[in-house]
């Protein structure tokens, strides 16, 4: 098995005088989960139909499992997913779709009992027989999941697959995710929510107007947030201002010339992590407890405000209108 699944050179993509994609370069691994995020607009839908054949690229190279993928793409089941959400039959039950899915497949000698196995991996065996037009739609979304592994696919690529999960949904959807990957198998997947890319993804893409702006590892996208405001609690928050504002290289930042306080008495504050530790230390040294020290925005959703100039708003992260 190639080393990688997704290999893609200089990508281009219009739909009339928009531009969708605009040279893409991307690189997966194989066995690996990649993320893909970026606001609005940025082409992360565009991208998965590329990847599951649902459109041509206008320029550019695209090779799957070393596979170049053309107008007769075809990996005969290899890659498999939804994008804008899975395509379901409402009136049929959750084990019904999968039989239908199947059977459109080609795989029609499938069992009832591996089919409730498949729902069963996904959570959704409690309802195998209901259908699927009661289903919320986090169980929607789990179904879609499970259409997508019939046939276990080498490459699963996958539109915000968590979306509308509650936690325990949202935990069971990671660990089979996880699994596919452990066991060989490559997934891509599009998430506005910056806690999934961290706890799914071994590397992310990050769009932004349909281009590139960083391709790499989960922990060096965090490096790129800069210097982040944290949120202090501590004991004595009187006595923490003041040892703050003698704190180097801590009191200065987003338009402050101090530390600035909250309404429930914590303080905010800026620096690189160097200064965070000299004030920890100056903190204990002063006989003031610390209860909380922890950054205002997750470093990863600072890292993609940085890079895209978005607002702090979590409708600039979420997935764009289909294209």
């Amino acid at each position: 098995m190639p080393s990688t699944a997704v290999r893609a050179r200089g990508l281009a993509k219009t739909f009339d005088d928009v531009i969708a994609l605009d040279g893409v370069d991307l690189d997966v691994a194989a066995g690996q989960i990649h993320g893909l995020v970026g606001p609005n607009g940025a082409g992360k839908t565009t991208l998965l139909g590329l990847l599951l054949g649902l459109a041509v690229t206008d320029a550019g190279t695209l090779e799957i499992f070393g596979t170049p993928v053309g107008r007769a793409f075809s990996l005969s089941g290899s890659v498999a997913g939804f994008v804008d959400g899975p395509g379901l039959y409402p009136m049929l039950t959750a084990r019904q779709n999968l039989a239908a899915l199947a059977s459109l497949r080609g795989e029609a000698d499938g069992r009832s009992a591996d089919l409730d196995e498949l729902l069963d991996r996904v959570g959704l065996r409690e309802v195998a027989g209901d259908p699927v037009r009661g289903f919320s739609l986090g169980m929607r979304q789990r179904l879609g999941l499970a259409a997508a592994l019939l046939g276990e696919p080498r490459l699963l690529v996958l539109d915000e697959p968590a979306n509308g999960l509650d936690p325990a949904g949202k935990r069971q959807v990671h660990r089979v995710l996880t699994d596919l990957a452990d066991a060989g198998a490559t997934v891509v997947l599009s998430s506005h929510r910056m806690d999934d890319l961290a706890a799914l993804c071994d590397e992310v893409t990050l769009l932004s107007a349909g281009r590139v702006v960083f391709s790499g590892p989960v922990r060096k996208l965090a490096t790129e947030s800069g210097e982040l405001d944290y949120r202090l609690v501590t004991s004595d928050p009187e006595g923490a201002r003041r040892v703050a504002e003698g704190t180097p290289a801590l009191s200065q930042g987003a338009g402050r010339t101090s530390p600035s306080r909250t309404d429930d008495h914590a303080l905010v504050v800026r620096g690189p992590e160097a200064s965070l530790d000299d004030l920890v230390v100056r903190l204990v040294a002063a006989g003031i407890a610390i209860r909380e020290l922890g950054p205002v925005v997750p470093p990863l959703e600072a890292a993609f405000l940085a890079l895209t100039g978005a607002d702090l708003d979590a409708s600039t992260v979420d997935e764009e209108p289909a294209r």
